[in-house]
């Protein structure tokens, strides 16, 4: 079984992979995942009660790092503060104030150990533990050897410059998970249930598919059911970002995570809490990290043996540094010390997975719900997107376009009441679309002998006749197959046909043209006729359409286009996710159209689009697109910024100070620049 925890105590990206790997070397433990951008940690077991378990065995490794199942309160920055504050107060007055030597050197100490404290003790615990170095043991080092060749102030400066950038490094993290922890609020622990003739407040947990609950006006809804009782208005834009409000009435299905804007309604319960619509939703967005992008993954792969690197060539430096140049030994221990902390890598380790997460936040506020930060990176190389057509490129509620008369004793209204009378009692999408369109009343009209013809239509018997509905083969006809007819038979008497005609999404004009212009190859796969599918694709500018097709035919044509593809582009599926769900699985990124409730949809895809609207497609690249570029800069920004002062450090200009700056000032500069994959606005700019 799948397990998922918060998790407490963890001070780097670095010792988040520690942990997996160590966790998934266990025989009883797979796929364990941390995301040090949530805090949020998963993996399979087979144990019962598995917290205990795993908590011991992070503690091998890891002492003062737990998993839990609670939330706790908000990090407290008070001490942290106290000892940055004290520490430097009697440091500076150590190292400025002429006082006695001794009690100069009392003050300087222990401003320094004040300042100290938690960095050493997380870079001795590691050494010990783990046998490894980082960061923090690269800090430490410069700062005591800054005091032992009597640079004290400078010293002093980059240990309480550092500790002062951890905290806003922390506080500026925390404000990501706390953007991206607010998806949780849309769930709703209680549920108002019906006990005989009463309502009793219980949890959501506990309440029984098939048990009735009422959701007053302005609750959420806790679960997926069907209404039995009222007519209101309902809130989905939690779900999928769209704001207008959804007009529901009895027999209608309301999701778990929406709002009731009007009304007291009923619902009968018809989906378990655990596989409600919302916690579907928040499981994607909480598990996402599993599948991380290949350039999250080789920082956290990579950081430790880079943090060993750098202290072996800053030894090297402060040894042979004399050896080739007129420096003194005191000088190249100093650069050797600026090079350790201009060299510190928290720049990219943290940027890099807070940019995916922030981005992953971000898009599923906008009802787009990406799986992992690869398939968010991917979506960035997309060269051609296959668009299926019915209910991804066209709404999928059809209407009637024409009516012809085939038999004189008949009237258009005649025909459209016989078909109203036998599509009542279907559950096709086709007939439920057409059914509402024709306004005629048949609740009078009783009949019997109701039965459905797979993959030819409908028979029913009323006042003795015989009726049917269906294709040209269910009523023998020898017009040619056509999706787009119907006919109606009486006794065998074709009476006439009705030609049906689905409704273009009004966005997917734009969408295609837009994605044209960007250069993507846009293709459509159909199961109609020719005549349908170049009539929908002159509409929407689409050249490349395949008709006919079964889905096998659809995953064969898929394949094909795999295969022609260049090697550092991808190709892209987007359907309902429902019929389409081989070729969405096939494709080297799956979107589904409307997936919100519609288990096939999360199952089959990599990207699911929740508000069924086309133009997050658009959003989606932007988001993909905007995230690299941020990526880019602070990778580029931190690196050009550490060579330039690392330069200038060993030809004499730079000091400690901008040593300091390169890299507490630019792990800052990133983070906050990470921040705006946060804002809307920020994708809104040059577009």
């Amino acid at each position: 079984m799948k397990c998922n925890y918060k998790i407490k105590n963890i001070d780097c990206v670095n010792c988040a992979k520690k942990i997996e790997d160590y966790l998934n070397k266990d025989a009883n433990i797979s796929n364990a995942s941390i995301n040090y951008s949530t805090l949020n940690i998963s993996y399979v077991t087979n144990i019962e009660n598995s917290i205990n378990y795993v908590n011991k065995k992070i503690k091998e490794i890891e002492p003062d790092t737990y998993i839990y199942d609670k939330e706790t309160k908000e990090e407290n920055y008070f001490y942290d503060y106290l000892n940055l504050v004290l520490g430097f107060i009697l440091a500076t007055i150590g190292i400025f104030i002429e006082m006695p030597y001794y009690i100069n050197y009392i003050l300087i100490i222990i401003g320094f150990i004040l300042l100290l404290k938690r960095s050493a003790t997380l870079a001795f615990k590691l050494i010990v533990k783990s046998h490894q170095i980082d960061e923090n043991f690269l800090i430490v080092i410069s700062s005591i050897g800054a005091f032992l060749i009597n640079e004290k102030f400078e010293g002093l400066m980059v240990i309480t410059l550092y500790e002062f950038g951890k905290i806003l490094e922390s506080k500026a993290i925390n404000k990501t998970r706390k953007n991206v922890s607010a998806l949780a609020k849309i769930k709703e622990d209680y549920a108002n249930l019906k006990v005989n003739n009463t309502y009793k407040k219980v949890l959501s947990e506990s309440v029984k598919v098939g048990d009735t609950i009422i959701i007053k006006k302005g609750e959420r809804v806790p679960l997926d059911g069907i209404i039995t009782n009222g007519i209101t208005y309902i809130d989905n834009s939690s779900l999928t970002g769209e704001s207008k409000l959804v007009s529901l009435t009895i027999g209608d299905k309301v999701l778990s995570g929406s709002i009731n804007k009007g009304d007291i309604i009923k619902v009968k319960v018809d989906t378990p809490y655990s596989d409600s619509t919302v916690n579907k939703i928040l499981n994607l967005v909480e598990n996402a990290s599993e599948n991380k992008a290949k350039t999250e993954t080789f920082v956290t792969k990579y950081a430790k043996y880079y943090t060993a690197i750098v202290l072996v060539l800053a030894v090297l430096v402060g040894i042979f540094l004399p050896v080739i140049t007129n420096y003194t030994y005191s000088d190249s221990i100093y650069k050797a010390l600026t090079f350790l902390v201009i060299s510190c890598p928290c720049a990219i380790a943290i940027s890099v997975p807070l940019s995916y997460f922030s981005s992953l936040g971000f898009a599923s506020s906008k009802g787009i719900l990406i799986k992992g930060s690869n398939y968010l990176d991917g979506i960035k190389d997309i060269d051609t997107i296959v668009f299926d057509k019915t209910g991804t490129l066209t709404k999928g509620i059809f209407h009637i376009s024409k009516i012809n008369i085939l038999d004189n004793k008949y009237k258009e209204e005649d025909i459209l009441r016989l078909f109203k009378i036998g599509e009542t009692y279907s559950n096709h999408p086709i007939a439920v679309s057409l059914v509402k369109e024709i306004n005629i009343d048949v609740s009078d009209c009783k009949i019997k002998d109701y039965k459905e013809v797979s993959g030819l239509g409908i028979e029913y018997k009323l006042d003795k006749q015989t009726i049917k509905i269906g294709n040209a083969k269910h009523v023998n006809s020898k017009e040619k197959e056509d999706n787009t007819v119907i006919y109606i038979s009486v006794d065998e008497n074709i009476i006439g046909s009705i030609v049906i005609e689905d409704t273009l999404k009004s966005e997917a004009p734009e969408v295609i043209t837009k994605l044209n212009n960007m250069g993507i190859n846009t293709k459509m796969f159909t199961g109609d006729n020719l005549e349908v599918a170049k009539d929908i694709s002159s509409k929407l500018g689409i050249k490349d359409y395949k008709y006919n097709m079964l889905p096998n035919d659809k995953y064969n044509e898929l394949t094909k286009i795999l295969k022609k593809k260049s090697n550092n582009k991808l190709v892209a599926f987007v359907g309902d996710g429902i019929n389409d769900s081989p070729v969405i699985a096939l494709s080297d990124i799956g979107f589904s159209m409307g997936g919100v409730g519609n288990d096939s949809a999360i199952e089959a895809s990599d990207i699911v689009i929740t508000n069924d609207n086309l133009k997050s497609l658009l959003t989606a690249i932007k988001i993909s697109k905007k995230t690299n570029i941020i990526i880019k800069e602070n990778v580029t920004f931190a690196i050009l910024t550490k060579i330039t002062i690392l330069i200038l450090s060993v030809i004499g200009i730079a000091s400690m100070w901008q040593a300091v700056f390169a890299d507490v000032g630019v792990t800052i500069i990133t983070i906050f620049n990470t921040l705006r994959l946060l804002k809307g606005r920020y994708y809104e700019k040059n577009k």
